[in-house]
């Protein structure tokens, strides 16, 4: 019984991994890449990003109310 109950620790704790990178880690990094990348792209780059887009488009919508990335103000 005690095995099981370390296994199934390991299990959600892989589980949980797994799901942060998907859902917070590797959208986080896309979308800082792309606010470097943003204007001097490729278009196969962009095609190879847009697509990851795609793939990890529920992690983008989690963490798109946080960050901002519109251009600061100009001081005249």
């Amino acid at each position: 019984m005690d095995n099981l109950d370390i296994s199934l620790l390991i299990t959600l704790a892989v589980y949980a991994g797994l799901a942060g990178l998907y859902l917070l880690v590797i959208p986080g990094v896309l979308l800082f890449y792309l606010k470097q990348r943003w204007n001097v792209a490729t278009s196969i780059e962009r095609l190879l990003i847009y697509s990851l887009v795609f793939v990890f488009f529920p992690g983008m919508l989690l963490l798109s109310p946080f960050l901002n990335f519109r251009p600061q103000r100009r001081e005249i």
